[in-house]
C-alpha cells in the first residue's frame, strides 16, 4: 500500500501545480493571451488522451521479469521530471515563438506523463482479484497523489513569494520530486509486479475495443460520471488563482496560501468517504459529498469579494470574516470533490471484471482518455469564454490597470467556479444512481 501510494505522487504533485497554476502562469507571467492560454491547456489534454490508448496497447504487451507495467514506469520518470521542470520556463521571443516552444514541451510532458500514470493504474486491478484490497489500493493511491499535492501547493507558494524566478525554481523541484517518487514505488512494487496478473497477449483492433467499450454498459456508467466530475474539478482549479485575486481580491502574498486548505480538507475527505462507504456504500457516498460539492461550489459564486485596501496587518478587522468565509468555502469544496478521487476509480475493477477477458490496461486508457478530452474541452472553454468576456493578459496591458477586469469577465470567472461545476456534478451523480451497490463492494476503513 505504501508503495503503491508513491507511485500517484510525482504525477499527482505535477498535475495539481498544472491545475492550479499553469493557466495563470500562461496569461500571467508568459504573457499569452487567455484564448492561446486555453488552447495550450487543451492541446495538452488531448494530446494527453490520445497517447493513452496506445500506451495503455503497448504496455498490454511489454514482457519483462518485473511484468508489464515497471518498465514503462521506469523509463519515463527522468524524462517526466525534466519536461516538467522546463515547462515553468520562459522562453525569449514573441507570443508565437513562446507557443510553439510549449506546444512542444506539452507533448514531451504528456507523453512521459501518461508513461508513468497509466501502465500504474492498471496495476491496482493485476495485483489482487479481491474487491476491498483494489479499492484499498485506490484509496492508497489518491491519498498519495493528495499528499503529494499539497506538498506541491506548499512549494509553490513559498517559491512564487520568493519573486520572478519562483515558477522556475518550482519546476526544478516538482520535476526532481517527481522522478525520485516514480523511482522508489517501482523499487518497492517490483516483487508484487512480478507475481502480479498479465495482461491477455492478444492484438485488438481498435474497431474491438470501440465494441468492447460500447457493450460494457458498466463502464460506460463509470466513465461518463469520472468525465463530469472531473471536468468540474478541472474547471475549478484552472481558475480558481484567477478568481482569487481579481474577483475576491486576496492579496496576491495570501492568495497562493488558500489553495493548501483545498488540499487538506480533500485529503481529510478521502478518509471519510472510505469510512463512510464501508458501512453505507459507495453511492451513498457520492451522494452526501457531491450534494456538500455541490452547495460549495454555489457559495462560491456569490460570495463578496474583500475591500480593496484589505492587507494582512488588518486581518482581524470585519473584512476577515469574508476571508474565514472563503477558506471555509474552499474546504468544502475539498472534502467534497474527494469523491471524485475516489468513488469512479473504486467502481472501475467492477466494470473491468464484467468483461470476461478483464483487459485492464485497455479499459484504463480508455477511462482516461475520455476524461481528458472531456477536460481538454472545458479548459478551452474557459479560454473562450474569458477571451469573449473581455479578460487581459499581462502583455494586452502593462499598466496597473490590468489588474482591474472588466465587470463582464468577473462574472464569468464567478460563472466558471459555480455554477458550471455544480450542473456538472449534479448531472455525473443522476447517471450512476442506478449502479448495483452490493455490501461485497463496498469499501474497507482507510487510514493514513
Amino acid at each position: 500500500m505504501f508503495f503503491y501510494s508513491l507511485g500517484d505522487a510525482g504525477t499527482g504533485l505535477a498535475a495539481t501545480q498544472l491545475g492550479f497554476y499553469l493557466f495563470p502562469f500562461f496569461t500571467g507571467t508568459a504573457g499569452l493571451p487567455a484564448f492561446i492560454a486555453g488552447s495550450l491547456l487543451m492541446i495538452i489534454k488531448v494530446w494527453d488522451a490520445i497517447n493513452d490508448p496506445l500506451i495503455g496497447w503497448l504496455s498490454d504487451h511489454t514482457q519483462s521479469r518485473w511484468g508489464p507495467r515497471l518498465p514503462w514506469m521506469i523509463g519515463a520518470s527522468f524524462p517526466l521530471g525534466i519536461s516538467l521542470s522546463a515547462m515553468w520556463w520562459v522562453p525569449p521571443g514573441d507570443i508565437a515563438q513562446k507557443t510553439t516552444y510549449y506546444i512542444f514541451m506539452a507533448l514531451l510532458l504528456m507523453t512521459a506523463y501518461t508513461s508513468v500514470n497509466l501502465p500504474y493504474a492498471a496495476l491496482s486491478t493485476e495485483l489482487t482479484e479481491e474487491t476491498n484490497v483494489r479499492t484499498r489500493l485506490n484509496a492508497a493511491r489518491f491519498t498519495g497523489s493528495i499528499v503529494a499535492g499539497l506538498s506541491g501547493l506548499i512549494i509553490a507558494a513559498k517559491m512564487l513569494s520568493g519573486g520572478a524566478n519562483g515558477f522556475e525554481s518550482m519546476g526544478k523541484a516538482t520535476g526532481t520530486i517527481a522522478t525520485i517518487a516514480t523511482l522508489i514505488s517501482c523499487w518497492g512494487l517490483a516483487p508484487f509486479a512480478k507475481k502480479a496478473r498479465k495482461p491477455v497477449g492478444q492484438t485488438e483492433p481498435f474497431r474491438l475495443q470501440i465494441k468492447r467499450i460500447v457493450q460494457n454498459k458498466r463502464f460506460l456508467q463509470v466513465i461518463a460520471l469520472y468525465l463530469l466530475l472531473w471536468c468540474g474539478l478541472q474547471l475549478m482549479q484552472t481558475v480558481s488563482l484567477i478568481y482569487l485575486e481579481q474577483v475576491i481580491q486576496v492579496p496576491k502574498e495570501l492568495s497562493k496560501w488558500i489553495p493548501i486548505p483545498f488540499q487538506i480538507s480533500a485529503l481529510l475527505g478521502l478518509q471519510v468517504w472510505s469510512l463512510y462507504s464501508n458501512r453505507f456504500g459507495r453511492l451513498k457516498a457520492l451522494y452526501l459529498g457531491g450534494g456538500l460539492w455541490i452547495a460549495a461550489c454555489l457559495i462560491a459564486m456569490v460570495l463578496p469579494p474583500l475591500h480593496s485596501g484589505f492587507t494582512l496587518d488588518s486581518l482581524y478587522s470585519s473584512e476577515s470574516l469574508k476571508l474565514f468565509l472563503l477558506i471555509g468555502t474552499i474546504m468544502f469544496v475539498g472534502f467534497g470533490a474527494s469523491t471524485a478521487y475516489l468513488i469512479p476509480w473504486s467502481l472501475l475493477p467492477d466494470a473491468i471484471d464484467a468483461d470476461p477477458e478483464k483487459p485492464a490496461g485497455i479499459y484504463t486508457a480508455w477511462m482516461v482518455l475520455i476524461q481528458k478530452l472531456g477536460i481538454g474541452l472545458s479548459v478551452q472553454l474557459l479560454g473562450l469564454l474569458l477571451s469573449f468576456a473581455g479578460y487581459q493578459s499581462r502583455l494586452e496591458c502593462e499598466a496597473i490597470e490590468c489588474l482591474r477586469q472588466p465587470t463582464t469577465a468577473l462574472i464569468t470567472i464567478r460563472i466558471c467556479m459555480g455554477l458550471i461545476p455544480a450542473m456538472l456534478i449534479t448531472i455525473g451523480i443522476f447517471i450512476i444512481k442506478r449502479w448495483p451497490d452490493k455490501k461485497n463492494h463496498l469499501m474497507p476503513s482507510i487510514h493514513v
